[in-house]
């Protein structure tokens, strides 16, 4: 029901939003495999970085491990949609466990990107953030040495051995400006560096934030649906607030706070590329409770991609 006062809100949806074809893929993954090979099934990290999304899952069956030896001898392993290290891999060869990988397809691309440009002796620059379950899994993957960058600043201060056998790779769920800025600092240090440009970036973290800057011109108000350890989500509240608007990440409708809605009444709604459509739903319901709310869809990129399914799943 509407709230009580007179005041109407209009909320414009962002378009694209919400889940990207690497998180349908891999919920999609612990969803079969809890179907065809019965619970439990146990997933190393968080599969994806959405806490409604995980507490779904191991209401279902699915039990998050930080580390391989959480997993019992001979149980179902699925390993997160951030990928993760060879070690890791090796771990679970040498222990025979079954596992599905759920790895975005996105995500394996710059690990083989990564391996290529060792492979050819270089060092590797990446740009992500640290303790990142993504970066850490990237770091695992590549052979030599590997530094990591975060800002302009550590770009500018970077020493390495060889600046003429330099390449770089990025962390999918940065933001595109963001890193644009780090590269170019980059080249201007090390004017031999390869690299891929903003390509490994995502097409629905690229999207989103792209939404983001066209909800800007519209709104007083940014709500960013989506967990706090998201990195693409967080980087959507970051370029609300650096477009000069208010912006919250929030988990779900009740973190709404009547406060932040005074003198408002265009609210933009996105959500992160792990946040399910039914958060952004009870969000919208939850904001009846402060004015009349009529809703807009913004005009935005369609998405059609779709990624296939690991063979262990796929037949279900």
């Amino acid at each position: 029901m509407d709230g009580s006062n007179s005041k109407t809100l209009r909320v414009i949806l962002a378009q694209p939003r919400g889940f990207c074809a690497g998180v349908e893929r891999a919920i999609d993954i612990v969803e079969r495999a809890l179907v065809k090979f019965g619970p439990p099934i146990y997933v190393r990290h968080e599969i994806v970085h959405n806490r409604h999304v995980v507490e779904d899952l191991r209401a279902r069956g699915a039990v998050f491990v930080d580390e391989l030896d959480e997993v019992p001898d001979g149980a179902w392993t699925v390993f997160s949609a951030h990928g993760v290290a060879r070690k890791v891999v090796q771990a679970a060869h040498d222990r025979d466990l079954p596992v599905i990988d759920a790895t975005c397809p996105l995500v394996a691309k710059v690990h083989a990107e990564g391996r290529r440009y060792a492979a050819q002796g270089r060092e590797l620059v990446l740009i992500g953030h640290a303790g990142h379950a993504e970066v850490e899994g990237t770091i695992g993957q590549i052979d030599g040495t590997v530094y990591l960058v975060q800002t302009v600043e550590d770009a500018q201060t970077l020493e390495v051995n060889d600046p003429s056998k330099l390449a770089y790779i990025t962390q999918t769920t940065l933001s595109v400006d963001d890193t644009r800025g780090i590269i170019a600092a980059l080249k201007e240090r090390f004017p031999e560096i390869a690299g891929p440009d903003v390509k490994d970036i995502c097409y629905a973290t690229q999207n989103r934030q792209e939404a983001v800057h066209s909800l800007a011109k519209v709104v007083d108000l940014l709500l960013v649906v989506g967990s706090k350890n998201s990195s693409n989500s967080n980087r959507l509240r970051e370029i609300g607030a650096e477009l000069g608007h208010p912006s919250y990440l929030i988990d779900d409708a009740a973190a709404l706070r009547a406060e932040w809605f005074a003198g408002v009444t265009r609210v933009g709604v996105t959500a992160g590329a792990s946040a399910p459509e039914i958060l952004v739903q009870g969000v919208i319901e939850g904001l009846r409770a402060f004015g009349r709310v009529e809703i807009e869809l913004l005009d935005g990129t369609p998405e059609d991609v779709k990624f296939k399914l690991p063979a262990e799943v796929a037949s279900l």
